[in-house]
């Protein structure tokens, strides 16, 4: 720095004597002060040829970074122009998560349809043991019978078609009824307008009227129960003969097997004399199943003609008086033995 304030007081004092005039000392000295307080100024107006070149490169760099932007902002158009005729991968991804949503709740219905249907499988087979009645079919249909007028009313009419087919131990039946339900704001009715039922042929003549009853009265649950009773009636019916034919064979006599409704009563050393059991299963007109038991003599002129007590004329009405103080398989196990013993011979 000195050596520069020297160099530059040299050439003012040259320039002075070029000029044919040399500046006092007082002069001098004014100039120099002057020229030393310009050359001291902080570098404010003029910037150094480093910092132009900072400043220059920066320039360069945001101008480089627009472009950049400008690039990538055209792209971006390009991109969405491109996918816009389909699919982009935004709306496969969003379709994709929407459909395993989907699935997924579907799984979770199904999970709970399996759930569910399986406990009623388990109520059905559980019902199916304890009435001894199966439902192998079913099939319904809905008919909407609610018109204006009702709809203005807020009433609805549903007409429901039902067929089904089963069987109860060994009777097989087939059903076809109609269900007519009214419902209004403050109540549901349904009435049964239809019903028909088909019974396959069975050894069983006692059901033919109460199935005519049961249409008739158009009552199913009626159908069901007293169906259900009278099943077990005609199975306790049957043991109890083959029950009595095995332990007498040779008094006991079933003419139709032991799904026969009579018994006869032989005894082997008296010949002509029979004792007939009828065991018919009856439903009321309430649908209550009472078995009822009569007792019928065979026996010779004869032998009636030498019945002074009258025995065998008040037979029948002595056996109903002991099946009221016996039982049934009491009466039936007395009534053998007392037939068909040596003493009754």
């Amino acid at each position: 720095m000195a050596t520069s304030r020297r160099h530059l007081r040299d050439r003012v004092i040259g320039a002075g004597i070029a000029h044919g005039s040399l500046a006092s000392p007082a002069e001098f000295q004014n100039g120099s002060l002057q020229e030393r307080a310009r050359l001291e100024e902080p570098d404010l107006a003029r910037p150094s040829r480093g910092a132009s070149r900072q400043h220059s490169s920066m320039d360069s760099q945001r101008a480089k970074a627009r472009a950049l932007e400008a690039e990538i902002a055209a792209l971006r158009r390009a991109c969405i122009e491109t996918q816009a005729p389909g699919d982009d991968d935004s709306q496969v991804r969003k379709s994709f998560q929407e459909t395993h949503q989907s699935n997924s709740e579907e799984w979770g219905l199904s999970k709970d349809l399996r759930s569910h249907l399986g406990s009623l499988e388990s109520e059905l087979q559980f019902l199916s043991r304890l009435t001894g009645i199966s439902i192998r079919n079913y099939c319904k249909n809905t008919e909407d019978l609610t018109n204006t007028e009702m709809a203005e009313k807020s009433i609805k009419k549903v007409l429901q078609r039902h067929r089904l087919s089963g069987n109860c131990h060994m009777i097989t039946f087939q059903l076809e009824f109609q269900i007519l339900e009214i419902q209004d704001k403050e109540s549901l009715s349904s009435v049964i307008t239809d019903l028909s039922i088909i019974m396959e042929p069975t050894e069983y003549s006692e059901l033919s009227e109460f199935v005519s009853r049961a249409e008739e009265k158009r009552d199913l649950l009626m159908f069901f129960r007293s169906l259900r009773f009278f099943v077990e009636w005609c199975d306790y019916r049957k043991r109890t003969f083959k029950h009595f034919k095995e332990k007498y064979p040779e008094a006991v006599q079933l003419s139709e097997g032991a799904s026969s409704s009579c018994m006869g009563i032989r005894n082997p050393s008296q010949p002509g004399f029979e004792l007939v059991i009828v065991w018919r299963i009856q439903i009321d007109e309430e649908g209550k199943v009472l078995p009822k038991l009569d007792l019928l003599t065979k026996v010779p002129l004869r032998a009636l003609e030498l019945d002074k007590n009258r025995v065998i004329e008040t037979a029948p009405l002595s056996f109903r008086t002991l099946l009221g103080v016996l039982g049934i398989e009491a009466t039936l196990e007395s009534l053998i033995k007392s037939f068909c013993t040596e003493e009754s011979s």
